[in-house]
């Protein structure tokens, strides 16, 4: 059953189509946002998206696009203010991650992970923000991760682009206030696709030394990204707030 927290509101999720990105498309569409799923190749899980959304009763459509390349945002961008009407809600989730040992680094992927994490970030924002401002009202959350925050063994480059996205987030949230706010969200590992750059080993420790004992689910991420999105959150702006099951806190 649709609630009515986000009828009437356009949302676009950059890398929606799995993971983190699909569990916030779903739980903004149970609450009656319009939603504009961002994909760049995994049609098929997108197009599951869509479905799940649209049983929700409300519309979906989809928006292929890579993220850290300008043309094809202010693509997606236009499809999806001229299908669904302008854009009230920004998720940047689009995202990629690598393991590589410090002495292994190759430049070539470093650029790779910054073009993706962190232009990836830029380019759907600014491209949103405008009108955003002009209508006076915006709604913004940038995914970034724990990895920012703590030590990440043989992932400096992955850690520096989430690092990046904070920084942008909470840089901005004061020349966008009042109309727009913006907050970053950093969760610790979670049950994606993404974590499959890990050994189960690797994992189980990040388990075993969590308070709560175990992995995140996305739907937990998801539910955390809805209540930013929300007027619930009405008083809170260039935060990041971390979602780690205890496993890194802040003062």
């Amino acid at each position: 059953m649709v609630d009515t927290e986000f009828r009437g509101r356009v949302a676009l999720v950059t890398g929606g189509s799995r993971g983190i990105g699909r569990a916030i498309c779903e739980r903004l569409a149970t609450g009656g946002a319009r939603v504009s799923i961002n994909y760049q190749q995994a049609e098929d899980a997108a197009r599951a998206t869509l479905e799940t959304v649209n049983s929700f009763g409300t519309d979906g459509i989809l928006a292929q696009a890579n993220v850290a390349e300008p043309k094809e945002v202010s693509e997606m961008v236009k499809k999806t203010e001229q299908e669904l009407g302008p854009i009230d809600l920004l998720v940047t989730n689009a995202g990629i991650a690598k393991v590589e040992p410090p002495d292994q680094l190759d430049y070539d992927s470093f650029k790779q992970m910054m073009s993706v994490n962190v232009d990836g970030t830029y380019l759907p924002l600014v491209s949103v923000t405008k009108g955003m401002r002009a209508r006076g009202f915006g709604r913004i959350v940038c995914i970034a991760s724990i990895a920012a925050l703590r030590p990440r063994p043989a992932q400096a480059a992955y850690s520096a682009s989430k690092a990046a996205v904070i920084a942008f987030a909470r840089s901005l949230s004061e020349d966008l206030a009042p109309a727009v706010r913006i907050n970053s969200i950093a969760p610790g590992l979670i049950e994606t696709d993404m974590i499959q750059v890990m050994t189960p080993s690797q994992r189980d420790a990040i388990a075993e030394a969590t308070p709560m004992k175990r992995l995140g689910r996305a739907e937990e991420i998801a539910e955390l990204a809805a209540f930013l999105l929300s007027e619930r959150s009405s008083y809170t702006t260039g935060q990041c707030y971390i979602a780690s099951g205890g496993r890194v806190t802040l003062p």
